[in-house]
């Protein structure tokens, strides 16, 4: 491949992970801003699902963090491997919730966000634009 080709494909990557790592940073700083009223919102998704309430609380609690903390690795290239595994493992948890609430809109829309976890972290040799990139050299 020749390196103009080679590095618009990069591009493409890195366009691709900041595009996720901006929409996980929102979403964290989003719920993080009013946190209690995400925490009560998702105690009454759940409230008729076998899950109890200290764990639906729990994931709450945690879930904006994650988000924030992934957009932030994602946006900046730092850990990249790490935060796309951790990201993965985060939709299978909002998958596995969706499936309790039989929420399937919202399921199709988190099983997009699978695949875009895979397209990036099975395409890892192409972030070439990042902070990784920097310490390898």
């Amino acid at each position: 491949m020749n390196k103009t080709k080679q590095k618009t494909i990069e591009l493409a990557y890195l366009i691709l992970r900041l595009t996720m790592g901006i929409n996980m940073l929102t979403h964290g700083i989003a719920r993080m801003l009013n946190l209690e009223g995400f925490n009560s919102w998702m105690i009454g998704q759940f409230s008729n699902t076998i899950l109890p309430e200290f764990m639906v609380s729990i994931s709450s609690y945690m879930i904006p963090f994650t988000e924030l903390i992934l957009g932030i690795l994602l946006i900046l290239g730092l850990f990249t491997a790490r935060a796309l595994l951790v990201g993965g493992l985060l939709i299978v948890l909002l998958v596995f919730g969706s499936g309790l609430q039989e929420n399937w809109n919202v399921m199709s829309s988190q099983m997009i966000y699978a695949i875009f976890f895979f397209i990036l972290s099975y395409f890892i040799e192409l972030n070439r634009f990042s902070i990784d990139k920097f310490r390898e050299e």
